[in-house]
């Protein structure tokens, strides 16, 4: 039986911190979630599906949470760039234990660690296969690890945010406080904007508008998802400049 023929070639996976912690867990990293995760991406890779992935710190910790707790707000987010290179050297272990092969490319410096990011470099070695990894953030504070999946996706060409969440895509209200809430399955930029939809901050946001990169937000807690999402079958919500 023929390989099936993946919609998109380049993508950025954005994983949010909190979806690799266990639900009532105290532990910060399952290990589990974190193998399931590492199996989902090594099934796209094996399409041929060139793949970033950029990983949030909030199951270890969320600086604007301490900021409003009376923390200085810069410092409190570097701390939070530091719990993405946690995350992200988490399933880089998890990836090449499962034969990926895998780079993680910081932005912040840490000789020993990770790499530098280097934009070509990193395209360079999506282009040979291999899972490039972006921790901590732009690099910068007051930015949120969704800025920079729109960052790091605009510079590298990528073709699609697939954006895994623990909804099964964007409603018109919470769908947890209102059972009527509806999901839209397709939405342009400008509907989420004039709709005030909660798709990503606002800075993210722009730049995925203004460099027509297209987000779909889904459940990743739904196995074939992911790969549903590279091959262009219908899941979660997709946002799109159409």
């Amino acid at each position: 039986m023929s390989q099936p023929r993946p919609k998109y070639k380049r993508i950025v996976l954005k994983l949010s911190g909190e979806a690799l912690r266990e639900p009532g867990s105290r532990d910060n990293i399952s290990p589990q979630i974190v193998h399931s995760i590492a199996q989902q991406i090594k099934e796209i890779h094996g399409l041929g599906v060139e793949i970033a992935l950029v990983v949030g710190g909030g199951n270890i910790w969320r600086g604007l949470s301490a900021s409003q707790r009376g923390m200085d707000r810069a410092t409190a987010d570097y701390m939070g760039m530091l719990a993405t290179v946690m995350n992200g050297l988490a399933l880089q272990s998890e990836l090449e234990a499962i034969e990926v092969q895998t780079r993680v490319q910081t932005a912040i410096e840490m000789k020993g660690v990770a790499e530098s990011f280097i934009r070509r470099r990193a395209m360079r070695h999506m282009e040979l296969g291999r899972v490039v990894i972006f921790v901590a953030g732009t690099g910068n504070p007051f930015f949120s690890t969704d800025t920079t999946a729109a960052l790091r996706a605009s510079e590298m060409g990528a073709e699609v945010i697939l954006k895994a969440t623990k909804v099964d895509g964007i409603y018109d209200s919470d769908p947890k406080k209102n059972p009527k809430a509806k999901r839209y399955k397709t939405l342009t930029f400008g509907e989420a904007l004039t709709k005030r939809l909660q798709v990503m901050d606002a800075t993210a946001f722009s730049l995925c508008m203004d460099n027509k990169v297209p987000i779909i937000v889904f459940d990743m807690m739904e196995r074939k998802n992911i790969r549903d999402a590279v091959l262009g079958k219908p899941v979660g919500t997709i946002v799109t400049g159409d």
